[in-house]
């Protein structure tokens, strides 16, 4: 893979905060830093324009509630287009950690995400949005 310099001007205080929040993510150097907000950049706009993505959604719920593994699994199976895997964790007695992994195009991972969201009995939902890796050098 070769390299290509380029140099950037930035306000001195903006440079100072940069330096800062890439420390303390232990992140090696301002190059690497950089080519990460361009790659984030890069899976947003896939998103934005409806490209092939992939990424994650994760639930936390009670297993206890009436109905709930039953609710998930058939809007589960009403989407399986798009899933590609599923994790199931128990977090204690009552708590559940389900891992949803998917790909396809975004519209149709969002369908199943706002489906999920209006499931009642969910503590948590969200989205993990990420890329197929197959636009990305």
């Amino acid at each position: 893979m070769s390299l290509t310099r380029f140099s950037v001007s930035l306000e001195e205080s903006l440079m100072r905060q940069f330096d800062a929040k890439i420390k303390a993510e232990r992140c090696p150097t301002r190059s690497k830093a950089v080519g990460d907000l361009i790659r984030a950049s890069l899976v947003k706009t896939e998103w934005q324009d409806g490209e092939e993505v992939a990424g994650a959604i994760v639930l936390v719920y009670d297993h206890h509630t009436s109905n709930i593994v039953k609710i998930l699994t058939q809007a589960q199976h009403d989407h399986h287009t798009v899933i590609i895997s599923t994790q199931h964790v128990h977090l204690d007695h009552h708590n559940c950690l389900e891992i949803i992994a998917v790909r396809g195009q975004p519209t149709e991972i969002h369908t199943l995400l706002n489906r999920l969201k209006a499931i009642k009995g969910l503590k948590h939902v969200s989205l993990a949005a990420g890329t197929t890796g197959e636009r990305l050098a």
